[in-house]
């Protein structure tokens, strides 16, 4: 059973759509569920702080979801505090995912670290703890039982 928090964030989703021009965008899926996030970033590059999030789902509710509360959970942070965000955090905000759907707070976290990466590539910095992302994060994963 999905929280109100979950239902409320995928029947209106916040943020959702492209970013012109956008300093940073990830992409990332998941083969074994068929979900693909794409996360769009405008950063201010003196402050280094997250402007604007948007964000293209094609998944599952769960998915949609945890897209749109990672959208909300960056805006307005610097790029440290985003590195910070992690799947549990996203989980925690939508009041909890069912034992099935905790690879979507996963793709969250990982995009969010995609369209990072993509904008330090861009303007050739490092940041601190980002390494780069695999495109499909059931890579490298245990056989899980859905």
């Amino acid at each position: 059973m999905y929280s109100e928090k979950v239902m409320d964030h995928f029947q209106h989703p916040r943020n959702v759509g492209e970013i012109e021009n956008a300093s940073g965008v990830g992409t990332v899926g998941n083969a074994k569920c068929g979900d693909i996030m794409r996360m769009f970033l405008d950063i201010d590059d003196k402050t280094h702080i997250i402007k604007e999030c948007k964000f293209k789902t094609f998944g599952c509710g769960a998915a949609v979801a945890t897209s749109s509360m990672a959208t909300e959970m960056v805006k307005g942070k610097t790029i440290e505090e985003a590195m910070q965000i992690t799947n549990k955090a996203v989980m925690e905000a939508l009041d909890g995912l069912p034992p099935v759907k905790v690879h979507c707070s996963l793709l969250a976290e990982e995009a969010i670290h995609a369209a990072l990466w993509d904008y330090a590539e861009k303007h050739g910095i490092k940041i601190e703890g980002l390494s780069k992302p695999k495109s499909d994060i059931s890579e490298g994963e245990e056989e899980e039982e859905y």
